[in-house]
Order: structure tokens, then C-alpha cells, then sequence
């Protein structure tokens, strides 16, 4: 689903200045929003002649957004950011999911050392006035001992590490060419932190990521300094201010959460497949939770973004979503080899099609800023995404020169 907006002064615009400036703003989404967002972006650079994702000006990523945005800024492509996911015998490196949902240990040990002083002091609460002492406060004091999250996210930190070391790169904010913006919550008092700006440069980068990616219950927060960062997707869905803020022309977004209907494919052919409603409550709590959780991200994210043709009104705003009865988004299994490959698949042919629904909206926008859509590519039907990145060639960039060449 695109959500197209062409700024009122664009027009006014195309030709007066020089190379149009582009950002780029992602999302979060966990390991599965990745994926989506992969093939999506992959679409977006093939499809649109004269975009290069690499080559952006501003980038902006949250949670699992700013792993994707740290690598293009730091001139990673798309292409190998594809095959690095995707698995393929031509990826520089090897990416397995299970890698971060490796058990936080060292936070299980921590917090189990304290279970003798909590106790001591529910117990000292009990003694002390039993006639006031509810469960509740009970449970409350026993609650400090429950460890802050479930996996070890440090494996973020070191693949990214990795990774940048890897491909003859640094890990700092100031090496970057474009700017970078990565951005978490801090947990001492709730605001959004743009790592990258000025003040919040001296972090490594694969530190901010996995801090924006620290997602409170699943993962520990990220501790920077004296402060403690979580999540940036707790603050805001896209957070695509950032990039405008610095006056771009054109802003790319990516939001890979949006609440699953079975509803929404009421008017579609009558052979097609959806899933019953039930299929939500007969998941349980985890899907439970995850169509609660994108129905609040995805609702915010609209407002925000609506906002912004008024308050940044020198941009065109571009938004890429899937559809609401994505069923194969909202239920894949990502740590499946062939569900991930096909997910991306998936999200890489969904895009291609909007683009070409779209297309006369796009292309007075596009030409704005010297740009085209593709569309003998776009057409051409038994294109796949596997094909288009197994026959590309790897030196397209500096970077996947480094990475061929390891």
C-alpha cells in the first residue's frame, strides 16, 4: 500500500536547485518487519531509475528499521543487504535470526542475586504489619527479582560490529558520509534520543541500533553512559522528522506494522483465501499482543505522517506499507529459512505491483526529482527477487567490493 503526498511547493521547486535531497525513514517490526522492509526497498531501488538507497542523504531507522538504515548509510547496497538476509551462496556474510534470541544469561544470574534481599524485604514487609500487606504489594516487591529482558541483545552490537569491520567500514557516526539518525527512548525519562545529532555522536553505531532495538520484555535496556535506552518505537513509529527536519525534498518511509483484518479483503475475488477472524483468538496471547501492538503503532504512525505535509510541506512524502489482510506478513515464521526467503519475496512482489497501480501518481512526483519509474522492469511479470539479486553484479559500491573481496 503507498501513501503518496506531493508537496504543494514541488513544483515551484523542480529545477531551481541542484541534486534533490532524499531521506529515508524505517521502521521497527522485529525480525520480520526486516524482512518485509528488504524486499520492499529492494522493489523501491530497482523500480525507480535514479534512486540508489545507498546514496541517500539522511537516513533514519527504529528498531529493527535502524539495523536496515545503518548499513545503507554506511554504503552497504541493497543488493547486499538481500543476500546477507536471504541467505545466498553470494552473501558476504552469514545471517542466522536465532542469533538474537540467544537467553540473556548474564541478566537471568543478576537478577537471581537479588532474590535473597527481595524476599527479605517481602518478608520484612509481611512481619512488620501483616494486617496492611496485600498480595499486590507483595508481588510488587518480589517483582524487582524478574529479570528485564528475555534474550541477550549484545549479539545485535557485535554482528553489526562485525559486519562494518567486515566490510573495511567504521562503527562511528562521525565516518559516515550521509547522516545517520538512530533513534531510542531513555528510560530515565521517556523522551526520544536522536543518536547521531549533535551531543548523542560519540556512541558507537552498532550500540545506538541495538539500543533502539531494545524492546522493553524481550530485550534488556541499553545502557549508554549513565543512561538507559529501550526502544525507539515506544516514542514514535517512524520518526521521520528527523530526516526532515534536515529539508529534504523527498522522504521514503517504510512501515511494516499495520493491524491484520481479515476483513479488508471482503471485495476480492471470490477465490481468494483469507484466514477466519478466529484464527487471531485461536493464536493466543502472542498474536494477541502483536495485533494489539500494530494497531497502536500503525495509528500513530498515520497521524504523524498526516502532520507532516503541513508542518515540512517543501517534501513529498512517499510511504510504503503492506496491505491490512497481508496474511502471509502477519503469520509467516521468520526463523524459517524458506518462510523468510518467501516473506521477502512476498513484500518485494506486493511493492512491485503498487508501484505500477500507482504509477500515475508517482511519475509527475518522481521527475520532480530526477527520477523515473521503471516500467519495462516493472512489467515484467517471472521477475523474482532471488533472480535480480543472484544476477547483479556485487561491485556496484565501494562497500560490496570490501565484502566480495573478505
Amino acid at each position: 500500500m503507498l501513501t503518496i503526498h506531493q508537496a504543494q511547493r514541488s513544483a515551484a521547486r523542480s529545477g531551481s536547485r541542484g541534486n534533490p535531497s532524499i531521506g529515508l525513514a524505517i521502521a521497527g517490526g522485529g525480525p520480520v518487519g526486516a524482512v518485509y522492509e528488504l524486499g520492499a526497498l529492494r522493489a523501491l531501488e530497482e523500480s525507480i531509475d535514479g534512486l540508489r538507497l545507498h546514496e541517500l542523504d539522511v537516513y533514519v531507522g527504529v528498531s529493527a528499521g535502524a539495523f536496515l538504515s545503518a548499513s545503507l548509510a554506511n554504503r552497504i547496497s541493497c543488493t547486499e543487504l538481500c543476500r546477507i538476509f536471504m541467505g545466498t551462496q553470494h552473501a558476504a556474510l552469514k545471517f542466522v535470526p536465532e542469533l538474537f534470541l540467544r537467553p540473556a544469561y548474564r541478566e537471568y544470574f543478576n537478577r537471581a542475586m537479588q532474590v535473597p534481599g527481595v524476599l527479605r524485604d517481602a518478608l520484612l514487609t509481611l512481619i512488620r504489619d501483616p494486617a496492611s500487606a496485600s498480595t499486590s504489594e507483595l508481588i510488587s516487591e518480589l517483582g524487582r527479582a524478574l529479570p528485564s529482558g528475555i534474550y541477550n541483545n549484545e549479539t545485535i552490537h557485535e554482528f553489526l560490529q562485525q559486519s562494518f569491520e567486515t566490510a573495511g567500514l567504521g562503527n562511528s557516526f562521525d565516518n559516515l558520509d550521509a547522516k545517520l539518525y538512530v533513534v531510542a527512548v531513555d528510560l530515565d525519562n521517556g523522551k526520544a534520543v536522536r543518536f547521531g545529532s549533535e551531543g548523542h555522536r560519540d556512541v558507537p553505531i552498532s550500540r545506538a541500533v541495538q539500543a533502539s532495538a531494545a524492546l522493553p520484555g524481550l530485550y534488556p535496556p541499553v545502557k549508554i553512559g549513565q543512561r538507559h535506552y529501550v526502544d525507539g518505537a515506544l516514542r514514535r513509529t517512524l520518526h521521520a522528522s528527523a530526516a526532515l527536519d534536515e529539508g529534504v525534498d523527498l522522504l521514503l518511509g517504510i512501515n511494516p506494522l499495520v493491524p491484520y483484518s481479515a476483513d479488508a479483503g471482503e471485495g476480492d475475488d471470490p477465490g481468494t483465501f483469507h484466514l477466519p477472524v478466529s484464527a487471531l483468538i485461536n493464536g493466543g496471547l502472542p498474536l494477541i499482543l502483536s495485533q494489539t501492538f500494530r494497531a497502536l503503532i500503525q495509528s500513530r504512525m498515520s497521524v504523524g505522517f498526516k502532520k507532516y505535509r503541513t508542518s515540512h510541506d517543501q517534501a513529498d512524502l512517499m510511504l510504503v506499507e503492506p496491505e491490512r489482510d497481508d496474511e502471509e506478513l502477519f503469520f509467516t515464521n521468520v526463523f524459517s529459512y524458506a518462510s523468510r526467503n518467501a516473506l521477502c519475496e512476498h513484500a518485494y512482489q506486493a511493492t512491485r505491483k503498487d508501484l505500477l497501480k500507482r504509477r500515475e501518481d508517482l511519475e509527475p512526483l518522481l521527475a520532480g526529482h530526477g527520477m523515473q519509474l521503471n516500467l519495462e522492469r516493472l512489467q515484467q511479470e517471472d521477475r523474482t527477487l532471488m533472480g535480480s539479486i543472484t544476477h547483479e553484479l556485487s561491485g556496484h559500491s565501494r562497500v560490496s567490493r570490501n565484502l566480495a573481496t573478505t
